[in-house]
C-alpha cells in the first residue's frame, strides 16, 4: 500500500467521524487511567456501567486509596479479573501519591512504571488524556493494520511502529481511535462488514464479504465526547 492510499483511507475515515474519541467515560486523566485498566479484557460497556458509581465516590487517588482493595473490589466485582485488577488500582494510586503528587503523569517510562500500566495502557493515556500522537495497538487496530494493509506487522509493537511511521502526519493523532472503532464496528474479526466500509475499495484485504442487499449502510459510531475530551481537544 502507498502514501496515496493510506492518504485516502484516513481522509474517507475523518469524514465518518471528525472527532473520534474513547467510549470509556471520563472527565479526567487518573479517571481516564483508572477505566483503561480495568478495560484489559472486557468491554466499555461494561466498565462504563461500573466506574459510573465507582467515580462518584472515588475520583481521585487519595480517595480510591480510601476505598481499600475490598472497598473497590464491591465497585468493578462485574468485570473480569477484578481481584487483580483491584490490587494493581490500590498499588497504582499509592504510586501517584508517592512520586507524582497525585497527578497522572505525562512520560510513558512513568506510566509504564506503575502497577497495572503496559505499553498499551501508557499510549492510551498519553494519546486521549495529553494529545500526544501515539497509537495503542489492540486486537481491532492489529487485526484492521493487517487486514487492510495500512501497516502489516507480526507483532503489536511492529504494527505500531510502522503505523507511527506510515500514517500520513496530518491524522496521526486521531488514527489510534479511528483504526479501533472501524475494527470494533466495521473491519470486525469473523466476518467483516465490507459492503458498509467507507474504504473497502481502497482496503487490500482479498476476502471481502459480499453485498448483501439486507445490509444497510453504516458509518462508524461517535463516541460522545467527555468533558475532558473538549477541554484537550484530543480524539
Amino acid at each position: 500500500m502507498n502514501k496515496t492510499k493510506r492518504t485516502a483511507i484516513f481522509e474517507r475515515l475523518k469524514a465518518a467521524n471528525p472527532a473520534p474519541t474513547t467510549e470509556l467515560r471520563y472527565n479526567c486523566a487518573f479517571e481516564l487511567l483508572i477505566a483503561v485498566i480495568l478495560s484489559a479484557q472486557a468491554t466499555d460497556k461494561s466498565v462504563n456501567k461500573a466506574t459510573e458509581r465507582l467515580f462518584e465516590v472515588a475520583n481521585t487517588p487519595a480517595a480510591m486509596l480510601a476505598l481499600g482493595e475490598d472497598g473497590l473490589k464491591t465497585h468493578i466485582r462485574t468485570i473480569g479479573l477484578f481481584n487483580s485488577k483491584a490490587k494493581n488500582i490500590i498499588a497504582t494510586c499509592s504510586a501517584l501519591l508517592a512520586a507524582h503528587g497525585g497527578e497522572v503523569p505525562r512520560d510513558r517510562a512513568a506510566l509504564e512504571a506503575l502497577p497495572g500500566v503496559g505499553r498499551k495502557t501508557a499510549n492510551v493515556i498519553l494519546n486521549t488524556a495529553f494529545g500526544e500522537p501515539t497509537i495503542a495497538v489492540d486486537t481491532h487496530i492489529f487485526r484492521v493494520a493487517n487486514r487492510t494493509g495500512i501497516a502489516p506487522g507480526k507483532t503489536p509493537l511492529a504494527v505500531e511502529q510502522r503505523l507511527l511511521r506510515l500514517v500520513p502526519k496530518p491524522f496521526l493523532q486521531d488514527a489510534h481511535h479511528w483504526l479501533i472503532l472501524h475494527g470494533r464496528y466495521i473491519c470486525k474479526a469473523r466476518a467483516p462488514n465490507c459492503p458498509s466500509c467507507p474504504i473497502s475499495d481502497l482496503c487490500e484485504y482479498k476476502q471481502k464479504t459480499p453485498v448483501d442487499r439486507a445490509t444497510t449502510s453504516a458509518l462508524i459510531p461517535r463516541a460522545t465526547p467527555s468533558n475532558s475530551d473538549e477541554a484537550t481537544a484530543t480524539g
